[in-house]
């Protein structure tokens, strides 16, 4: 975390505070969390009000004061950067360590020369015609007038302007309404490390197809046993679990890229990406590896529920050492997924669909199986192609035959 919002104020300047009183919500990168009031006393003054955005950390929030008398003296305060001047005042900054460095100031563009007065005829001379003063003749297409006659843009100032050192006309609005998005924390984030990935991990792609005809009886069976308990699990819970074995199987899949030593972890943290209105999160399941299926269905809906309602606790959703993204719901039959760094890799999970397979033993020579396209992306520094393979080959034997991840 860099920066924050300040959501909303919990207490009023004046109110009495107890340690751990809320004392405001405050949105972060990926969540809305509570800042507890740091020690007793009274809310002196509220320096950054409500609904500021992008707060750096280290910025003064506000004073407070142990003496409700003192409270007074802070009426007209204003952060100039140094420490406040009357008696007993105790900052609370905003979680975290120093500012960031300040911004580059902001560039300032001149204003373009006016155009040169047309040039005097010489000495001994004729007048310039007002062809001549205008400059060439400019040759442009009928719908190049037209746009330039709509967007009032002079064609003879375009042709006439100099290819090198001059400033570049204005872009060309296109026809139509639009609408300026602001970009939120988390959208800027989730730009920030994608991006960060794709440019520093050099990913690859490795896919299969997997048989999921048994794994869906399998999941009919438990949902018909456990129906009265409220026990409904799908197949992106035994996706997880699948993912987890084959992490425990295959070492190196489980890991981190550290830049001088490769780490890898006991623990199979398995990270699933949730969409919601605000950006991808991924909430994460921890030790899935020792979890059964059903403890898993039941701790993926309570963390999506979460990360939808934007009141997940940064421990639910920091760490990870795999992610899980399935559009399978949305119909994606197959796609590469982004690796989220420091993480190796990430499972990329499609949707199941319909496929006529050869079957001797059948009068009709063929059978119908359902099957499921998988993509891994691994970070090459970490996991070597046959590695990644080799991984997907244990994932596979377990969808198939779900029976295998209990041995």
């Amino acid at each position: 975390m860099e920066q924050g919002t300040i959501v909303s104020w919990e207490k009023k300047e004046g109110d009495k505070l107890n340690e751990g009183d809320l004392l405001a919500e405050i949105e972060t990168d990926k969540a809305t969390m509570g800042f507890e009031t740091p020690e007793e006393g009274y809310l002196a003054k509220i320096i950054i009000p409500a609904g500021t955005k992008d707060v750096a950390i280290g910025k003064l929030m506000c004073i407070i004061v142990q003496e409700e008398s003192d409270v007074a003296a802070f009426k007209d305060f204003k952060d100039t950067g140094a420490a406040a001047a009357p008696p007993k005042p105790a900052a609370a900054p905003a979680p975290a360590a120093s500012a960031p460095p300040p911004p580059p100031p902001p560039v300032v563009a001149a204003a373009p020369p006016p155009p040169p007065p047309p040039a005097a005829a010489p000495a001994g001379g004729r007048p310039m015609t007002a062809v001549e003063q205008r400059g060439p003749r400019v040759y442009a297409s009928p719908m190049a007038k037209k746009l330039a006659e709509a967007q009032q843009l002079r064609l003879e100032g375009m042709a006439a302007a100099p290819s090198v050192g001059a400033a570049a006309p204005a872009p060309v609005a296109p026809q139509g309404g639009y609408i300026d998005i602001p970009v939120s924390n988390i959208r800027g984030v989730i730009a920030k490390r994608l991006l960060e990935s794709k440019q520093q991990i050099p990913h690859y792609y490795v896919t299969v197809e997997c048989q999921v005809d048994n794994l869906m009886k399998l999941r009919e069976k438990i949902n018909k046993k456990y129906e009265k308990q409220g026990v409904k699990v799908s197949v992106n819970d035994f996706i997880i679990k699948a993912t987890a074995i084959a992490c425990r199987k295959v070492p190196e899949s489980n890991s981190y890229w550290m830049g001088n030593v490769i780490r890898q972890f006991d623990n199979v943290d398995v990270s699933v990406a949730v969409s919601t209105d605000r950006g991808l999160i991924t909430p994460i399941v921890f030790s899935a590896d020792r979890k059964g299926v059903i403890d898993i269905s039941k701790e993926i809906k309570e963390l999506a529920v979460k990360a939808r309602e934007n009141k997940l606790k940064p421990q639910e959703f920091q760490g990870g050492t795999v992610s899980v993204s399935n559009l399978g719901m949305f119909g994606v039959s197959q796609f590469c997924a982004v690796i989220n760094p420091p993480q190796s890799c990430i499972l990329a999970v499609g949707t199941t669909s319909k496929k006529l397979l050869p079957d001797p033993d059948s009068l009709k020579g063929f059978k119908e199986v359902n099957v499921m396209n998988v993509t891994l992306s691994a970070d090459h520094r970490t996991v070597d192609g046959a590695v990644a393979a080799k991984w997907l080959q244990y994932f596979r034997d377990f969808i198939e035959d779900p029976a295998n991840m209990i041995l």
